[in-house]
């Protein structure tokens, strides 16, 4: 808990300033296999990050534990989205990430 209250604190300008993701941008975003797999490489820690990427890492967690007040209602619907993706498209990638952020 400690590190997410650490990197929520050191990325909260980006949350607050990052720019929002069109649904159809998403969906183009979901549907490219080499930026999907960096951007799990970032919310594992694996690899390095852009915007959306710690975007996805820092909210992440707090979608999966069901309260992300800073969320807006869009960003809670397309985090959602995105994860129940990468828990049927990505299962060992998902499940490690159950473990880090579980």
């Amino acid at each position: 808990m400690r590190k997410l209250v650490f990197i929520l604190t050191l990325f909260w300008p980006s949350i607050v300033f990052g720019v929002q993701m069109s649904d159809g941008q998403l969906e183009r975003t979901l549907a490219d296999k080499p930026t999907m797999q960096r951007h799990i490489k970032c919310a594992l820690g694996e690899g390095p990050c852009d915007t959306v990427g710690i975007r996805l890492r820092t909210l992440a967690p707090l979608v999966l534990r069901g309260a992300c007040p800073q969320c807006s209602v869009q960003e809670t619907r397309q985090i959602r989205r995105t994860l129940a993706f990468v828990q049927r498209n990505y299962p060992w990638e998902w499940a490690k990430i159950v473990r880090q952020y579980g």
